[in-house]
């Protein structure tokens, strides 16, 4: 989870409110069950708040690592029931902690995209050369199928 360091005050009324690394973040203590995260405090404003607050994790009540495992296995395509197995939790867990990443993930990607300060024919533009990327990735893909290995040829055939 992430460090006072790189944490920043989410107050949008402090003048440091998302500033990172500006040293006026400090720890407050532990809180949760067994003390095991960390409470973090604005120096600036006084802002008391959670080290999770600007995670997609913040409100859950799992563990940690676990979270990730469910994160991990989502992205590598495993089913919900079958995470749930892994990481022995309930598929409603797994579907509500994937729910919630994915939510955060749209978040970041929108503001990071409204922050490149694009047109819209820019945007288009990237879009179009995402799409042919994947369409000629899947073409070799299909192209490689009847090989016997991964990759082209090297060497000619023997005769």
């Amino acid at each position: 989870m992430p460090d006072a360091a790189n944490a920043f005050c989410p107050n949008p009324d402090c003048k440091d409110h998302g500033l990172r690394n500006m040293g006026n973040i400090g720890t407050r203590g532990k809180y949760g069950k067994d003390k095991a995260k960390t409470l973090l405090h604005c120096r600036t404003c006084g802002l008391r708040f959670a080290e999770t607050q600007s995670t997609a994790f913040f409100g859950l009540h799992l563990p940690d690592d676990t979270m990730r495992q469910i994160v991990h296995h989502a992205a590598e395509g495993v089913s919900d029931r079958g995470t749930a197995r892994l990481v022995g939790c309930d598929k409603d867990t797994v579907n509500r902690v994937i729910l919630r990443a994915g939510e955060h993930c749209a978040v970041v990607l929108s503001n990071l995209l409204i922050s490149l300060r694009l047109t819209e024919a820019q945007l288009d533009e990237l879009w179009t050369f995402v799409k042919k990327r994947n369409v000629l990735t899947l073409r070799k893909r299909i192209a490689n199928q009847g090989r016997s290995g991964s990759g082209p040829r090297l060497t000619p055939p023997h005769a």
